[in-house]
């Protein structure tokens, strides 16, 4: 995002969050509007449309299937239904309208927006007819990943694309092809999280409007927060009222992210490491500078989005979760991924490596022998999640490696030291602990940032003099 369109977005969340009953309707009609307007160019111009297209129907078909009966009136939901096909025929309808600089014209025809919108009622007639056992949330879940998983393989997608080409008559592509789905890695953990919760009967009802709000709302569809369902719609309902204070701390978060990302990120971009960097310097110090300049990017650039996000939610009476709390100053690594894109950390605590620990420990596995599977397959999925790739992968297998032998080591050191450090001796450790930890981290950056393992380990030589 540019500063034109967050200023765009802070302009709508100061209208939004002065409205009365009109709130709710006008938030989600702003946030289905913001995923049209926000999608990136595509290689296939009609996917500018369809694609967003496809992140509004796959949330009302999520909101079908986990919905309770007493939520799925047509009295409470037509309103939104109205507002959510009024926003994407006012897209489709900018063909003839031409606004280019605000967004897309390339949409599909009349007649092919008017068939998809028929079909799309029917699959919805058929699921609110149909019945749900256990398993259907369940295969929607598995679904949603097997989406993830063909969305993060450029080979998957160049296959496809290669097959629909001989479908046509077509030559292959020689060019990459990608599909730029935006917001979906944020998207795919909030259906997964509301599928889950409503197969073990934790889910709230939630009406359609309530629903997309939440999955799509604009301050934190692109770059999280991850926030609860449960929690969201209660303050969706009843907004927290801003207090003088409230708005200048509502005003400084926003501004505070701005200079994150837009100075201080931006800046250090010039100098953060990058592939062709790696081919170039032969000067360990060097490259231990550029590496450096490349962890405090990331976290400047990622945590001065949350800030804005936060920053605009608040103007709405919405308090999203915080994401970052200072994680290089943490002096272990289970410390600094505690503070580090927590809400993503919290998502895969609870859906992942607690459901995977609990079942371990019922078949007698020895416990270092769990904490090694469950760190490692955690933080390489979480590295996947990213991207399917070598590096990726490497990156996950680095930190769940490095959250195992920090877990082993701790608990030696608990075992053996009977009493407490003095408190200088307890700086001291933890000065040590912060440096280990950064510097285990930003090395841990060159699999995450670099194109190819290769280029991973060059860099690693070169930083080490070997």
């Amino acid at each position: 995002m540019t500063v034109l369109n967050i200023g765009i977005l802070a302009l709508a969340a100061l209208v939004i969050g002065r409205l009365g009953k009109a709130r709710e309707l006008t938030l989600l009609g702003a946030s289905v509007f913001v995923v049209y307007w926000l999608q990136p160019p595509q290689q296939f111009v009609s996917l500018m449309y369809w694609v967003p297209t496809a992140t509004i129907l796959l949330t009302v078909i999520c909101w079908l299937l986990v919905s309770a009966p007493e939520s799925r009136t047509l009295k409470q939901n037509w309103p939104a239904a109205l507002v959510i096909i009024g926003v994407m025929l006012l897209v489709d309808l900018n063909q003839f309208f031409g606004f280019e600089k605000i967004y897309m014209t390339t949409t599909p025809r009349l007649w092919m927006f008017a068939l998809a919108l028929v079909s799309f009622a029917v699959l919805i007639f058929i699921l609110v007819k149909t019945p749900r056992p256990l398993y259907v949330f369940s295969a929607a879940f598995v679904a949603i990943i097997l989406l993830f998983i063909f969305l993060k393989t450029p080979f998957l997608i160049k296959t496809t694309f290669e097959l629909i080409n001989s479908l046509r008559g077509q030559p292959p592509s020689n060019s990459k092809l990608l599909i730029s789905w935006l917001g979906f890695s944020y998207i795919a953990f909030r259906l997964m999280h509301t599928l889950r919760d409503r197969q073990v009967n934790r889910l709230p009802a939630l009406t359609l409007s309530e629903y997309v709000n939440y999955v799509i709302f604009f301050p934190a569809f692109t770059a999280g927060p991850i926030d609860r369902a449960e929690r969201f719609v209660q303050e969706l309902r009843n907004p927290i009222a801003l207090a003088e204070q409230d708005w200048a701390q509502a005003g400084m978060r926003f501004f505070v992210g701005l200079f994150k990302k837009f100075v201080i990120a931006d800046a250090l971009t010039l100098i953060a490491l990058n592939d062709v960097l790696v081919n170039q310097v032969k000067s360990p110090a060097w490259m231990w500078l550029f590496l450096y300049a490349y962890s405090l990017r990331i976290y400047f650039d990622f945590s001065g989005y949350t800030d804005i996000a936060i920053g605009l939610a608040r103007i709405m009476g919405i308090r999203l979760p915080e994401n970052f709390t200072a994680p290089y100053l943490k002096p272990n690594l289970t410390q600094f991924w505690n503070s580090w894109h927590m809400t993503l950390t919290q998502w895969f605590r609870a859906y992942f490596f607690n459901p995977i620990t609990r079942s371990l420990r019922t078949k007698e596995v020895p416990i270092p022998l769990i904490i090694l599977i469950t760190q490692i397959s955690t933080m390489v999925i979480i590295g996947l999640w990213h991207g399917v790739s070598w590096g990726f992968a490497l990156w996950g297998l680095w930190h769940g490696l490095g959250l195992f032998v920090q877990n082993r080591w701790s608990e030696f050191m608990r075992i053996r030291m009977k009493t407490p450090l003095h408190p200088t001796g307890q700086l001291g450790l933890n000065t040590i602990g912060i440096f280990l930890t950064f510097n285990f981290v930003s090395l841990g950056w060159l699999f995450f940032t670099l194109s190819t393992p290769a280029l991973a380990f060059q860099a690693l030589t070169i930083l080490f003099n070997l």
